[in-house]
């Protein structure tokens, strides 16, 4: 199974901000008991390489990609910490032409048509649509998925419980992303029984709206 095709299985995708590296183990753990084998830590920290790695090695199983990579070198460094896909918050085109040419996935945010085309033109098929509800939610994005039938969106920003199965049940949306799941306060105090709920409550809702509930 291909990084897209287990991003579509899996619905949901947590976006992490993490600063002590001992947490990572006990993170992973809450998060596979919650039945949510992800995790998207993003570069908003120096410890985000050193949590790819311990993730990746203490959990081979779960999908560990990076997110706000916004330079060149920082994708570089979370692929080789261990890092299975790439996400930035905009369209950047170094940091996209790299991950083509390496064949790493890589998912940019966009906001406009015109950041959408130029994904388009540079081979992509999946984007991220930041920040969603701030841009106008689920209409602004029906309206210009309109435009680009072949385009794949992973909406983030503004999304939670009371919102996410709407998100989830458009056609052109192939997972969420949010940190709702995995709260920073939550991990900087150690209480991962939280985050293991939340993150079971998540994947409840993705897997009635997948059923077709």
């Amino acid at each position: 199974m291909d990084v897209l095709e287990e991003l579509r299985d899996l619905g949901l995708i947590p976006v992490i901000v993490i600063d002590d590296a001992d947490q990572a183990v006990p993170l992973g753990e809450a998060l596979l008991a919650g039945g949510l084998p992800c995790a998207e830590i993003t570069f908003r920290t120096d410890a985000a390489a050193t949590v790819i790695t311990a993730l990746t090695r203490a959990f081979p199983e779960m999908l560990v990609g990076a997110g706000t990579v916004l330079t060149v070198n920082q994708a570089e460094l979370a692929v080789t910490a261990g890092s299975r896909f790439i996400v930035s918050p905009g369209f950047d085109e170094k940091v996209v032409g790299w991950c083509v040419e390496n064949e790493v996935p890589v998912v940019p945010g966009v906001m406009t048509p015109t950041e959408i085309t130029a994904a388009t033109n540079g081979g992509l098929d999946l984007v991220k649509f930041f920040p969603a509800e701030a841009v106008g939610g689920i209409r602004t994005l029906q309206a210009m998925a309109a435009v680009f039938p072949k385009m794949e969106f992973i909406p983030t920003g503004g999304i939670d419980m009371s919102n996410l199965a709407h998100y989830l049940s458009l056609p052109m949306v192939t997972a969420c992303g949010g940190s709702w799941v995995t709260p920073k306060d939550s991990i900087a105090n150690g209480d991962f029984e939280h985050i293991e709920r939340l993150a079971a409550a998540a994947m409840e809702i993705v897997r009635e709206v997948q059923a077709g509930g």
